[in-house]
């Protein structure tokens, strides 16, 4: 039985009380914050950026848990991991030399990770897998948070453990996107092992006990 990860997304906190959310997934099970960068180019919306980051890593006791959906992140990395980032995951569709882009976020200092969209075939990892300390599969499509889990992500799990698992690898799989008790558990279920949750954590009546809900999922 091995322990799943949680990573509370800050994109769906009150940013008008931003200190007290940061606090209270601070004292929660959850074990990441994840961090959503959005530029207004590779994804219509646009979200945060260094000012802010840097301000919640002043509270935050746990790692931050950078996506980057962002064109040409590999312009910032360095400022990232300034600001505060401890995990920084890139798409594989913003960035043209992704093994370069692996290797300067490792260069750091942060752990490295790919992210896929959904129409993005999970067998263009084959090569570049062993450079990653995570997988991040987007859920739904990026850009927006409260959108509704894709099922055909399940799928995508099963094959992107089977591919981990026949290359030796203890790479993790993090999925981001309609992320609830239900769908987590089929996710779990199918080789998931860091759960990102906006919406269904910071809307709930007890965030706290949403995230222990979560964190109680294991396979």
């Amino acid at each position: 039985m091995s322990e799943i990860l949680i990573a509370p997304s800050v994109l769906a906190a009150d940013f008008a009380n931003l200190q007290r959310d940061i606090e209270m997934v601070n004292s929660s099970n959850a074990d990441w914050f994840h961090i959503d960068v959005m530029d207004g180019h590779f994804v219509p919306n646009i979200s945060y950026g260094m000012p802010v980051i840097e301000a919640i890593k002043k509270h935050a006791t746990k790692p931050l848990d950078v996506h980057l959906m962002i064109e040409k992140p590999e312009r910032y990395i360095e400022t990232f991991k300034a600001v505060g980032a401890d995990i920084i995951t890139v798409h594989h569709e913003a960035t043209v030399h992704l093994h370069r882009t692996l290797r300067q976020i490792k260069d750091v200092g942060c752990k490295a990770g790919i992210v896929l969209n959904i129409s993005t075939p999970i067998s263009v990892l084959e090569d570049i897998l062993s450079e990653c300390y995570m997988v991040l599969l987007m859920s739904i499509n990026p850009g927006f948070g409260g959108q509704k889990f894709e099922p055909v992500t399940i799928d995508r799990v099963k094959k992107l453990r089977k591919m981990i698992d026949e290359q030796g690898l203890d790479t993790l799989i993090e999925i981001d996107g309609g992320v609830n008790q239900e769908t987590g558990k089929q996710l779990v279920e199918a080789g998931a092992d860091v759960l990102v949750a906006g919406s269904y954590v910071f809307n709930a009546n007890n965030p706290v006990e949403t995230i222990a809900g979560l964190k109680s999922l294991s396979r």
